[in-house]
């Protein structure tokens, strides 16, 4: 399995400090997926996370990778990454993170709750990046333990790019307080108020579409992203894990809504999501986006993601603002 890693800092981890990690090259993720299905020794649960930091320096976007990402997701041009791409190049990380020994949860069985990305500006194609992963707040959840996964992307000089994945593992419902629906980093829960899309105040701009998600999605973006888990693959692998059919990646509806947001989105802002419901495939959805007359508290634009049909179910709901 690619990713060779030499521990920076000996000794930092007794002294608790985070340990970090450097890995040589990118960890291939069917490696880490034979590596998530193998039962962990000495049992996780009740355990913290942690304290590592997985370090991937000098990463280039791949040009064609990054051509196919785009038309996976419905960007209109790779000359500059799409702010959810960098998710995909920190992905293995994050896998090669919850697959160690040591992490208290399985892989297999976490549901992606809510991711914000913050971009504090655009990165073109060809910059060269440092990537750095790590987990950590395991909390109590009604339905069962929460936790999160930070990413990071430097150009050297600044943070030029960060994301924060919520994730649940299910299970007994947990005493204490119910954390908010979006990730927690110091945001609000995402289209606290208002109609299908949220707040939009009148004569604020409204943007509507209706996609017709295909059987397939969750291969093609498998294949793009490399996260081939298997309830988006296929109804019969779905199944295994108490999914009538295949569903689709969250981190593609996502993508596919701030695709459809593209033109709107200024330099530097932040992308905050909560995932409702999967959306099964294949399926149809309608997608709402409505921005206020003028932006009050930095809200720049309130969307969401339903079914087809006047009662659809919601399966995302986000919003778009401008960093503090």
């Amino acid at each position: 399995m690619k990713g060779a890693e030499g521990a920076g800092s000996a000794g930092s981890a007794g002294r608790g400090e985070p340990e970090t990690l450097e890995m040589s090259s990118a960890p291939g993720t069917a490696g880490l997926y034979v590596r998530a299905v193998l039962p962990k020794s000495g049992g996780g649960r009740g355990r913290p996370v942690p304290a590592r930091r997985l370090v991937l320096r000098d990463v280039a976007a791949d040009p064609g990778r990054l051509r196919r990402y785009a038309g996976v997701c419905g960007f209109t041009g790779a000359s500059r990454l799409p702010m959810t791409y960098p998710h995909i190049v920190a992905f293995p990380l994050t896998m090669s993170l919850m697959t160690r020994r040591d992490f208290p949860l399985p892989l297999l069985g976490l549901v992606h709750i809510a991711n914000r990305i913050d971009r504090h500006r655009p990165v073109e194609a060809g910059e060269r990046l440092t990537y750095r992963v790590w987990a950590g707040d395991l909390r109590p959840h009604p339905k069962g333990t929460a936790f999160d996964v930070t990413a990071e992307a430097d150009d050297g000089a600044r943070t030029v790019w960060r994301s924060v994945s919520t994730y649940l593992r299910r299970g007994r419902a947990a005493a204490g307080p119910a954390p908010g629906a979006g990730a927690r980093s110091g945001g609000t829960a995402p289209g606290g108020a208002g109609g299908p899309g949220g707040p939009g105040g009148p004569g604020g701009p409204v943007l509507e579409e209706r996609w017709e998600v295909p059987g397939s999605a969750g291969r093609a973006y498998a294949a793009v992203s490399g996260d081939r888990n298997p309830i988006h693959l296929h109804p019969l692998t779905a199944r295994l894990f108490g999914f009538p059919r295949a569903i689709a990646h969250g981190m593609w509806t996502k993508a596919r809504c701030l695709a459809a947001l593209e033109e709107h989105l200024p330099g530097a802002c932040r992308v905050d999501v909560s995932f409702r419901a999967p959306v099964p495939l294949p399926s149809a959805v309608r997608f709402h986006a409505s921005g206020p007359a003028a932006s009050a508290g930095g809200v720049l634009w309130d969307f969401a993601l339903r079914g087809d049909g006047g009662a659809g179910r919601e399966h995302l709901r986000g919003e778009v603002s401008l960093l503090d």
